[in-house]
């Protein structure tokens, strides 16, 4: 069963790449794509939409502000440059929130929030594709394997990733890695995830990871003892 989608983004290169990841996906089907808003109405009240790729910032209407007149609301998933605008996504029980540039496995990953776990997305390509992240810091996008993560600390709005070549410092939530990163990554404090595939050493109350010394909480400790046992 195909979930059929719109585009809305007043930047026509975004729209063309979400239609390229789109057309990777065996079970997603465009029925169209708009560079705002409005220009979307017409497709809403005349088919059955099932998910809206819907950017925030658009000139007149944001995508946030689309989102509060919606009556029936299709699965929704969020792409902007912006990570301050999340918490309020969310308050808006969007399905997912995709910072650009959006990579293919993060793109599948979103996907695969809307298909049964008995049902998981399939790709027309066999090419695997590279895990990373994409980070801004000091003005640029970096690139970051997730396998070179060491760890990941939290500094109020900002995280601190640690990995195995430097570290860098990016705006955004703890909470928010958390959700993205899955095993081997583990959150071991409310101030830091771990890789566990880098732990060196650990005891009760502390993980050594390339000579770095990281806290376990301890409402957090349980949980971390028999993941690690």
């Amino acid at each position: 069963m195909s979930i059929r989608c719109i585009i809305i983004d007043d930047e026509k290169p975004a729209r063309d790449l979400i239609k390229a990841y789109v057309k990777k996906v065996n079970h997603l089907e465009v029925l169209g794509d708009f560079p705002n808003p409005m220009d979307a109405m017409s497709i809403l009240s005349k088919q059955k939409v099932d998910l809206i790729f819907l950017d925030i910032q658009m000139p007149g209407l944001t995508g946030l502000d689309f989102i509060k007149t919606l009556t029936t609301k299709p699965a929704i998933i969020l792409t902007t440059a912006y990570p301050q605008y999340a918490l309020e996504g969310y308050e808006l029980d969007v399905q997912d929130y995709l910072m650009k540039p959006i990579p293919f496995e993060r793109f599948l990953k979103a996907i695969n929030k809307l298909q049964p776990a008995s049902q998981p997305v399939t790709t027309q390509t066999t090419d695997s594709t590279p895990e990373y992240l994409y980070f801004k810091a000091d003005g640029q996008k970096h690139r970051v394997e997730v396998n070179e993560i060491l760890y990941i600390e939290g500094l109020k709005e900002y995280v601190k990733v640690v990995t195995e070549s430097g570290h860098l410092i990016t705006l955004a939530s703890l909470k928010k890695m958390e959700d993205e990163l899955q095993s081997p990554f583990l959150r071991v404090h409310k101030s830091f995830i771990i890789n566990k595939d880098k732990v060196s050493s650990y005891s009760n109350h502390q993980i050594v990871i390339k000579g770095n010394t990281i806290p376990i909480g301890k409402m957090y400790q349980e949980d971390v003892l028999k993941e690690m046992y």
